[in-house]
């Protein structure tokens, strides 16, 4: 799922480590020029995470913190008309461009994204979005250094988490898409393909410029890179397998770009890269989950035992096969259990368990593609099986929670947590926008 950062999980063979990993805390105090410095440990109350599968809790195939881990310390509050002081204060310095430095535009947007991460802040967008968005934009075609361009990008992103409209897609996604070919810097490049997933996922994008942008990711998929000048780069390789999930999940209809794109995450299984493996990995999931669709009123039910239906504990809806996802499943479940299996010593304890978890996964839906992530086939006392046991609670006891049981919706919350990073379950409390990509696969396309 991100966010300008990864942890290095390998650094030989086919493609580079991702080295990029986030940090959290708020800036410093800054230099002349720079807004007020945010206060250390700002947080808002903390909410409740569950995973009830142990091996799975960890979570590594998104690259970021474990489910638990997005729990907040009890003791760290921080008052709503705080972060909003805060907030404003970061939005003055940032539009105030003649009165700052380079260095002060990158600790105001720094904090400024920290601030948004951990308030749900549409309506103070609202009142100044006019303002913000032209001054940040500036930052991302004309930013003084790297750091300002790349932060200027993960706030973009959040705004349009936030406070997205059909109007900031348009003045924005055309500049974001532009610096992923043609920036100089791989770090600015990364950073603009992890924005433009955001950006044209909230933004509702229309589905030809989600095609055009699945085209050019799987053009980078591909090449290792080599198509934007960044050659075996694999942090560039595992952003632009992501992002391309992300968009696929917003496409009804998969059929006719199947293929070519099973081709290339294939090959990718092959990467050296445990990151860009897992990416590839939850894709192909995706893919073969998407190539069933619930059955139509007039269609037969299918035969006991066949692939094509439910769960098996009975109650959910009978899934008919729509078309081939591979023409070669044999060869490909061969590879997905040595993946599953991998034993190599090249590899750090956490991303051989990574591996094991993730195409393990994969493994059950290829075989069974209405089984989706963390699928359990044991027991429960009435002899049905548990299902997908990945759960996302907040709210506490009596609040609400999500079962994260199809890809699309993974792929969806791995983006949103690399987003969201420590805010996430503050924006699935209090962000329609965010609740509705879990529970809504196609919000806002007709059908």
């Amino acid at each position: 799922m991100h966010d300008l950062r990864k942890q290095v999980l390998l650094e030989s063979g086919k493609t580079q480590s991702r080295k990029q990993r986030s940090k959290q805390g708020t800036p410093a105090a800054s230099s002349a020029g720079s807004p007020t410095p945010s206060r250390s440990g700002s947080r808002v109350p903390s909410r409740n995470v569950s995973d009830d599968e142990s091996e799975g809790s960890d979570a590594s195939a998104w690259g970021t913190t474990s489910l638990e881990d997005l729990q907040h310390e009890e003791d760290s509050h921080t008052p709503a008309d705080v972060v909003i002081t805060d907030l404003y204060q970061r939005i003055d310095a940032i539009c105030d461009r003649k009165r700052s430095s380079a260095e002060g535009r990158e600790i105001a947007l720094a904090g400024l994204g920290v601030d948004l991460q951990r308030y749900v802040a549409k309506a103070e967008l609202g009142r100044k979005v006019d303002e913000l968005v032209p001054a940040i934009m500036k930052s991302i075609k004309a930013g003084q250094t790297e750091k300002e361009t790349v932060q200027a990008l993960k706030v973009l992103a959040l705004i349009f988490v936030t406070a997205p409209s059909e109007a900031l897609y348009t003045s924005a996604a055309r500049t974001v898409q532009s610096l992923i070919t043609d920036s100089p810097e791989p770090i600015i490049k990364h950073a603009a393909i992890q924005a433009f997933s955001t950006i044209a996922f909230f933004g509702d994008a229309p589905e030809d410029d989600i095609e055009e942008s699945m085209d050019l990711l799987l053009e980078i998929i591909s090449s290792d890179g080599s198509s934007i000048d960044c050659p075996d780069n694999a942090s560039i390789v595992t952003a632009a397998l992501q992002t391309w999930g992300l968009l696929a999940t917003k496409v009804q209809d998969l059929e006719d770009i199947t293929e070519v794109a099973m081709e290339a995450f294939t090959d990718q299984l092959q990467s050296s890269d445990a990151e860009v493996q897992i990416a590839t990995g939850e894709n192909i999931a995706f893919l073969f989950e998407r190539s069933y669709t619930e059955a139509e009123e007039d269609e037969a039910p299918p035969s006991p035992g066949s692939d094509s239906s439910g769960h098996a504990n009975g109650d959910s809806p009978h899934m008919i096969q729509r078309y081939t996802a591979h023409r070669h499943p044999e060869e490909l479940i061969s590879q997905l259990e040595a993946l599953a299996q991998v034993s190599s010593k090249r590899l750090s304890k956490k991303s051989r368990r990574a591996l094991h978890q993730t195409f393990s996964d994969v493994l059950a839906t290829v075989e069974k593609p209405t089984r989706g992530p963390r699928y359990s086939k044991a027991l429960d006392e009435d002899g049905r099986e548990y299902g997908s046991r990945l759960n996302v609670a907040v709210g506490g006891k009596g609040g609400r929670s999500w079962v994260i049981d199809k890809w699309w919706m993974y792929l969806r919350l791995g983006t949103l947590r690399t987003v969201l990073q420590g805010g996430l379950l503050v924006h699935l409390e209090g962000n329609e926008g965010v609740r509705d990509a879990l529970e809504q696969e196609f919000a806002g396309i007709e059908e």
